[in-house]
């Protein structure tokens, strides 16, 4: 009983540390991209996470190459999960709410579904099909309704942005499910961070970066999403993977965009998303249930959400 007590706990533990910090990143970037350029915050995010998980790849004696054959996937993955994808998502909070960008972020299942469906041929069912229209709908009408909410193109560029990342991670996702296999995810975060962190920080020079327009708050942020976010939410995620089932695990995508809004109002005194948006929530985040939870199906049909195992967290 008392193992089992441990277990329940430890599930909880992780669960809630994880929701936390992806719910709260939102708001990190928020605050770093205000007085850091985008491309140099990024930059300074990654190699301030990657020396731990370095340290910690050798404490585990994990390789840091990817095997021989995948190096050039290593580069991909350096690229184009990490460089680029995470640079589009603080460049898109300059111009979309904390609260908004975590909704877009949380479309993950349903862009893993598609991209299951067309890349992988994996056989899917109609509570997810249903899900994935419910989804994909309320974010439609929330964007439009976000577009129009509020004045000038700044808002659209933003979306676009944060759109194009949260695809970019999807295909690699995929992708990974097909070569990464049996990896570690310190092989998979380690040398990719510093690759990520020292071409960032390089080209983040051409905008010009000046130290003196530097906040306290803002490098704190920046330390707060390379560190707790960048090595203490992929091992906290890692390791929940580890001892919960997958569907529970995946229950973080509907948890931390709660947080965040939540998160909002508490800082800014209120909610940036008008009150139609966050009412929207409510399908949107049911056709993700639908999505991620599955009844047990055939014994030859295997459930969608296993990919899910193998998601590594922003």
């Amino acid at each position: 009983m008392h193992k089992k007590t441990y277990h329940h706990l430890l599930i909880v533990g992780l669960f809630t540390a994880v929701s936390l910090t992806w719910g709260t990143t939102w708001m990190a970037m928020k605050i770093a991209v205000s007085a850091v350029p985008p491309i140099f915050a990024t930059g300074l995010r990654f190699l301030c996470s990657a020396p731990l998980l370095l340290l910690l790849a050798r404490y585990k004696k994990v390789p840091l190459l990817f095997p021989s054959g995948q190096w050039s996937f290593q580069v991909y993955v350096t690229l184009f999960y990490f460089a680029l994808p995470f640079t589009l998502m603080i460049y898109g909070e300059r111009y979309t709410s904390s609260s908004l960008a975590s909704i877009i972020f949380a479309t993950m299942p349903a862009i893993i579904l598609i991209l299951s469906l067309l890349v992988l041929r994996e056989r899917t069912s109609i509570q997810q099909i249903l899900g994935l229209g419910m989804s994909i709908s309320a974010l439609s009408i929330i964007l439009w309704h976000e577009m129009h909410h509020t004045t000038g193109t700044n808002q659209l560029r933003g979306m676009v942005a944060l759109l194009v990342a949260v695809c970019m991670h999807g295909i690699m996702y995929v992708q990974c499910k097909k070569r990464c296999v049996g990896m570690s995810v310190l092989s998979y975060n380690a040398l990719p961070s510093l690759g990520a962190g020292t071409l960032l920080t390089f080209a983040g020079l051409c905008e010009s970066p000046h130290l003196q327009n530097f906040t306290l708050q803002a490098l704190l942020a920046i330390i707060y999403l390379g560190i707790i976010a960048g090595v203490g939410g992929v091992l906290a995620y890692f390791s929940l993977q580890q001892i919960t089932k997958p569907f529970q695990a995946s229950m973080v995508f509907m948890i931390f965009p709660l947080i965040a809004v939540i998160l909002e109002r508490i800082i800014n005194g209120s909610c940036m998303m008008s009150s139609y948006s966050l009412m929207l929530l409510a399908p949107f985040l049911l056709g993700m249930v639908l999505i991620l939870y599955r009844i047990p199906p055939q014994l030859d049909r295997k459930p969608i959400r296993a990919i899910f195992k193998n998601l590594i967290p922003k």
